[in-house]
């Protein structure tokens, strides 16, 4: 694969991903680097695992879009006795999560987020870690959650808001003006107002994270290595000439001083499931 492809991570709300199919196939293609390369998946998830109350009692769970299953192999060591679901898009990154597990209680699941093969209030806990951008229907995920949660079922759900990687898109706009390399992400209002609307009572919560690397091209080497390549409409049919590549890391900011930094606009979705009566 060429270096100097374009990547970064995508969101399908403002209609600029690919097809369901190429987002399975990428991250397939990235399912043995994965792990490697998560350093934000794995902050994030941490960050979800640490709200779920101590006291919440599960014994059937599902990790929706469960990637190589990192933290379904946590969830499943922290409820041993429940029935854990990973369910992924991606054939890859299940065959990588089922070879990577040696809990016979994991099952795994290829599955579309937006219709999920569940039935209706099937299951305790639903963990979503960083899969809803990803998707051109979030009002749709956040619906088939709903709908698989028992009452008093649990939905945690991370996401990314706009401000995403605005160090990335800020040299892109230096090196290569006009040309989109960045996908968008939703506004923070807009997200809250979407989850509001679905999920009544929800709670969400914004944080910047910021991750330092060596260089702009260790960014894109991270990004590559996840699997999450810029699908927008807008972006060329080729590869980005090698030349572009060295201008966007000179306009990089930060870069003559070494402090390289990405900021990641994180958003952790909470809510639960209210038992009638």
């Amino acid at each position: 694969m060429n270096m100097f492809n374009d990547l970064t991570i995508a969101t399908g709300a403002d209609g600029g991903t690919g097809t369901k199919a190429s987002i399975a196939s990428g991250f397939g293609g990235a399912s043995q680097t994965y792990d490697s390369a998560s350093r934000l998946q794995k902050t994030m998830g941490d960050t979800m695992l640490s709200r779920i109350p101590d006291a919440f009692k599960a014994e059937s769970i599902l990790d929706l879009g469960c990637g190589t299953g990192w933290f379904t192999r946590k969830l499943a060591t922290r409820y041993p006795a429940a029935c854990v679901t990973g369910a992924d898009l991606s054939p890859g990154m299940l065959a990588q999560a089922e070879a990577a597990t040696e809990f016979r209680g994991v099952n795994w699941l290829n599955a579309d987020a937006e219709q999920l093969p569940l039935a209706d209030e099937s299951v305790d806990l639903v963990f979503s870690n960083l899969m809803v951008q990803w998707s051109q229907k979030p009002e749709a995920v956040l619906a088939e959650c709903s709908r698989v949660l028992r009452p008093g079922g649990l939905l945690v759900m991370s996401t990314l808001v706009d401000g995403t990687l605005r160090e990335l898109k800020q040299a892109w706009a230096k090196a290569d003006p006009g040309q989109a390399h960045v996908n968008r992400f939703v506004p923070a209002e807009q997200w809250r107002s979407l989850t509001s609307a679905v999920l009544a009572g929800s709670a969400l919560d914004l944080a910047p994270i910021r991750l330092r690397y060596e260089t702009p091209m260790a960014l894109n080497r991270e990004l590559k290595h996840l699997g999450a390549v810029f699908k927008g409409e807008e972006r060329r049919r080729t590869a980005t000439a090698p030349g572009r590549f060295r201008a966007m890391c000179r306009a990089y900011p930060g870069v003559r001083s070494g402090q390289v930094f990405a900021t990641y606009e994180a958003g952790w979705l909470s809510w639960q499931k209210p038992i009638a009566g």
